[in-house]
């Protein structure tokens, strides 16, 4: 599981505490906002086998290739409009977001492939003039039976009250997680933990019932 839109050392680090298996960084305009100097340094203070990505939105390609390679990054998250040619050209593996309004949204998934650098497609909550990390979930009912085909990442609005039963109904390979383990726009240590411990229990939950 992620936790995405860290800015700190402090808070990078009690996400890893936490359980968390991947941590993400904002290379865009947002509240969460890092510049690649900020994330460098974080990354550099991180414990082995912890997974880094960055996020974009509809970057310039050698930005963000210049960032993933100054960073280290190990993925690279791209929250925009970005085509299936556009992600070839991506010098780290793909994390390709598709907003969510309709289940005719989960058309564009199809587009994405391992040829194309996609490891997996991250599913998000379409909200007009925003970029993820809105604390809004989308109906889950649509994405229902698409992990069976893709490898999914389940994100927007996603906190320790909802994440068991989002879990339950689409089955995702990983969520993502923001805003919901945040206070007044600060990450929680307590809720991080809380929402790893969910996420585990009910990821335990839905393997043994696929059994």
């Amino acid at each position: 599981m992620k936790i995405c839109g860290l800015t700190t050392t402090e808070a990078a680090l009690a996400a890893v505490d936490a359980g968390a298996d991947t941590i993400g960084f904002v290379f865009t305009s947002s509240k969460r906002e890092v510049t690649p100097e900020q994330a460098r340094r974080i990354i550099q203070l991180l414990p082995p086998y912890v997974t880094t990505t960055g996020v974009f939105v509809n970057e310039e390609l050698h930005i963000v290739n210049d960032i993933a390679a100054y960073c280290h990054l190990d993925l690279v998250q791209l929250h925009g409009q970005e085509s299936p040619q556009y992600c070839e050209q991506v010098i780290r593996p793909v994390v390709k977001t598709i907003s969510v309004r309709d289940e005719d949204d989960l058309v564009q998934i199809d587009a994405y492939t391992h040829e194309n650098n996609v490891r997996a497609i991250l599913l998000d909550t379409h909200v007009d003039g925003a970029t993820g990390g809105t604390g809004q979930p989308f109906p889950w009912k649509f994405a229902v039976g698409v992990s069976e085909r893709r490898t999914i990442i389940l994100a927007g609005g996603l906190h320790v009250g909802n994440v068991a039963r989002a879990i339950e109904q689409v089955r995702p390979f990983a969520v993502d997680v923001s805003s919901g383990v945040e206070t007044a726009g600060v990450k929680d240590r307590n809720k991080m933990r809380k929402f790893v411990q969910e996420v585990h229990s009910a990821s335990l939950e839905a393997h043994l019932v696929s059994d």
